[in-house]
């Protein structure tokens, strides 16, 4: 395949897509035990599983971004937000689960008890390091010492007055994970502040997050053992300033987004992330892209992972709309064209409806996948629950609908996705997207692990240990719409749904 057709033979170019094509069984000597999904996201990290939720207002901020690095894949954060709130919703998946808080949050002594509830709703921390005007340590609280006074007091009741003071089981900063676990286990502690000679507090340890980590073996962390998180950056506007912001509340990868990437302008927003000294060292990926020029555009720009989708998510009428797309699995292949030779990752974004399109899309030459509609019922998503006739739904819509791109008493922070950033009225809005719904399937662990269950019955059917094998040794046939209906159920009337297949 190839994306240049010639003049004398302009539709000898032939786009596939998932529904065309399966892949063949191969000879598999195989355990479950033997077969790893780690695969590569970017030039320097690797996710334990292939998979990243979207960056819809819909399905990704913190609690979904925590949810997807605790099972091993990434959240990449949604940008229809202002600056702040997207760097805040960083902070605080960075925040969630760490080996040691380097910049803890804190509380002074003469904060009123209503304050210190306010706070640990804020940060969803249940407590704090008790610190003077120079940062020194004086005590801890926490929302046990709430539960003692009567909330008709909370507001004229200080934290000094209830709280624990020095002195204190305190660790010196610099401490090894060890060292602390035998502090933690020997005093029977929840936290362990971190302080340094003189006395100032520089950082907490807490039990909950040794807790967390062997309950969350695979976890995507970063170098200080905090949960891994994404976010998606325009081209347009405050662009740098929205970059340089989420960096500095520590996020590991940008995602340069939208409907088209291969544009000058976004282009040169990658190439400018990857030579500044402020914002050089994080990683990168652009997109989107669905050819090998486009592709190529942004390898050459430095990008770290390029991501691949232009019209099949559920929910995007981009193709529709401006007859411009290909298919899912020829665009792929085709980026993945120009990223392989350079050693750059390619994202398979959108048009996935079933479990076993993950390992279609690896064969056609991508290295991860990012998920809407099948992650949008998930009770960590930001969409509302909704009950229509007895049945629990979610609200789902695209980036390039009505309602994300419309203002509705609030700045809309998408729009220079679809490159409308300058449309100031909503009626001369052009959507690419629609709003719509779907059926809600509970935590995301629970549809995580049939997607992965699913990967992993691929690698065992195709004989495949890891992913980079599957890439090497998968095989396409393509199949006709005769083939299509015979590869679903037929013939029968489904009586139970499965967890993994939603009907036919």
């Amino acid at each position: 395949m190839t994306d240049q057709t010639s003049p004398a033979d302009p539709f000898g170019f032939l786009g596939l897509t998932y529904d065309d094509v399966l892949l063949l069984p191969g000879y598999s000597d195989l355990a479950p035990s033997d077969i790893d999904t780690t695969s590569r996201l970017t030039r320097e990290i690797s996710l334990k599983i292939p998979l990243l939720s979207a960056a819809m207002d819909t399905v990704t901020e913190s609690a979904m971004a925590i949810a997807m690095a605790r099972q091993g894949g990434l959240g990449v954060l949604h940008r229809n937000l202002s600056i702040e709130d997207q760097a805040y919703q960083v902070d605080l998946v960075k925040r969630t689960q760490t080996g040691i808080i380097t910049n803890p949050v804190t509380i002074g002594p003469d904060a009123t008890l209503e304050e210190l509830d306010t706070l640990a709703g804020q940060f969803r921390i249940s407590g704090f390091p008790v610190v003077d005007a120079e940062n020194k340590l004086i005590g801890m609280v926490t929302n046990r010492d709430l539960r003692f006074t009567p909330v008709a007091e909370w507001a004229t009741t200080k934290v000094d007055e209830v709280m624990t003071p020095q002195p204190l089981i305190t660790g010196p900063a610099g401490i090894s994970r060890d060292d602390a676990t035998l502090l933690l286990r020997k005093h029977k502690l929840e936290r362990l502040p971190l302080i340094d000679p003189d006395g100032r507090i520089t950082g907490l340890i807490t039990v909950k997050d040794f807790v967390k980590s062997e309950q969350f073996p695979n976890s995507s962390k970063d170098g200080q053992g905090r949960l891994m998180v994404g976010a998606a950056i325009g081209y347009f506007g405050d662009a740098w300033q929205r970059a340089t912001a989420l960096i500095d509340a520590g996020v590991d990868v940008l995602v340069a987004d939208t409907a088209h990437g291969n544009v000058r302008m976004l282009i040169d927003m990658v190439k400018r992330l990857k030579t500044d000294p402020a914002t050089k060292d994080v990683q990168v990926i652009g997109g989107n892209v669905a050819t090998r020029q486009g592709a190529q555009a942004f390898v050459d720009a430095g990008a770290d992972a390029v991501k691949v989708g232009v019209g099949p998510g559920s929910i995007c009428t981009t193709r529709v709309v401006t007859g411009v797309g290909v298919p899912q699995i020829t665009a792929v292949y085709e980026a993945s064209l120009a990223c392989k030779p350079a050693g750059v990752p390619v994202i398979a974004d959108g048009g996935l409806k079933h479990s076993g399109e993950i390992g279609k899309a690896i064969v056609a030459g991508a290295d991860t996948v990012m998920l809407g509609s099948l992650f949008a019922g998930c009770e960590e998503t930001p969409g509302d629950l909704v009950l229509v006739n007895g049945k629990q739904f979610k609200t789902y819509r695209g980036m390039g609908s009505m309602g994300a791109m419309s203002s509705r008493g609030k700045k809309s922070y998408s729009k220079d996705r679809y490159f409308q950033a300058e449309v100031t009225s909503d009626d001369k809005i052009v959507p690419e997207g629609i709003e719509g719904q779907v059926a809600y399937k509970g935590p995301l662990s629970t549809v995580a692990h049939q997607l992965i269950g699913g990967l992993h019955q691929t690698m065992f059917y195709t004989g495949s240990r890891t992913v980079p094998e599957l890439q090497t040794d998968g095989r396409f046939i393509r199949i006709t719409s005769a083939s299509l209906k015979e590869s679903h159920p037929h013939d029968v009337q489904m009586t139970v749904e499965s967890p993994n297949y939603s009907g036919f």
